[in-house]
């Protein structure tokens, strides 16, 4: 069976006539939305969409498929028995641009009777909501390295995405301009903007930067993904961020990847383990389709 959250995606770029408009509509940026239709081509084996300097057309197999699409996603729906209540999620502010908006269109269109809230929780406040009650599931992150954060028994995490940390520098910036991965020796000397130093989630890649000779030269008391990429864009210096914020970045940055990569955060779904709820399981069921599991089994 196809992940309902691409065969959403294809079904958005039918009614909208356009992989932009569709983005637009699901909250995806237009990059991020074809990549997830290339997958679900790769899927068939075969083209769905026709590119063209107005829009996207479906081809033959695209009719047939958004046809089916549309069934499997009222068929769901049925299935799952999802015609009323409500699904009251919780996110910290990356995921909830970049992550939950498409996952919350699919699940809109194949439960529409279900209502939705979501909350911001600044990691891992989340965690402490969805024990609390507060929240049903909570999209939240960890650093790594970093000292384990405790989390309540009642609650379990279920990995959702990896997300590696990449240097981010002005355009044109010269360790900025190769593809090879950079040695973490090479930010000896460097004018660094610094995440947060004191923020546990943080602390241990600041110390790493710092034991690699990164020099500090602008301080961000807390993790402003969004100003530290635009002071980044200025020639402020340079800065280490999740790949997911350099890659959707409003102001121009240069990306490359660390030299072994060890530097990531992981972006996990918190759930009760103790609670029955059809609506958080069907929308834990997306996030995993939509993004893949980071890891296997949870954690708690």
């Amino acid at each position: 069976m196809y992940d309902p959250t691409r065969l959403a995606a294809l079904v958005a770029v039918a009614e909208a006539g356009s992989i932009t408009r569709a983005a637009d509509r699901l909250g995806y940026t237009p990059p991020a939305l074809s990549q997830q239709l290339a997958k679900l081509e790769r899927e068939a084996g075969t083209a769905l969409l026709v590119r063209h300097h107005r829009g996207a057309r479906l081809t033959e197999a695209g009719e047939v498929l958004v046809a089916r699409a549309r069934r499997v996603l009222d068929e769901l729906a049925r299935l799952t028995g999802l015609t009323g209540g409500a699904l009251r999620l919780g996110t910290f502010p990356t995921a909830g641009v970049h992550l939950l908006p498409p996952a919350l269109s699919a699940f809109r269109r194949a439960h529409p009777d279900v209502r939705l809230s979501v909350a911001d929780y600044d990691p891992p406040a989340g965690v402490t909501a969805v024990a609390a009650g507060e929240v049903d599931l909570a999209l939240t992150h960890t650093y790594h390295p970093a000292e384990p954060v405790p989390v309540p028994a009642a609650v379990r995490l279920e990995p959702v995405l990896e997300d590696e940390l990449v240097l981010v520098t002005a355009p044109g910036h010269a360790l900025g301009s190769a593809s090879s991965r950079l040695p973490l020796a090479e930010l000896a000397g460097q004018p660094l903007i610094s995440m947060a130093p004191h923020h546990p989630a943080r602390r241990e890649i600041e110390a790493l930067l710092a034991g690699a000779g990164a020099t500090p030269a602008l301080l961000v008391p807390t993790p402003g993904y969004a100003v530290v990429c635009a002071l980044v864009s200025a020639g402020l210096g340079v800065a280490v961020v999740p790949e997911m914020v350099a890659r959707t970045a409003t102001t121009p940055v240069g990306v490359r990847h660390l030299e072994d990569g060890r530097l990531r955060r992981t972006i996990s779904v918190a759930y009760r383990a103790d609670e029955t709820n059809p609506a958080a399981d069907a929308f834990r069921a997306l996030l995993r389709g939509a993004f893949g599991r980071a890891g296997r089994g949870a954690s708690g």
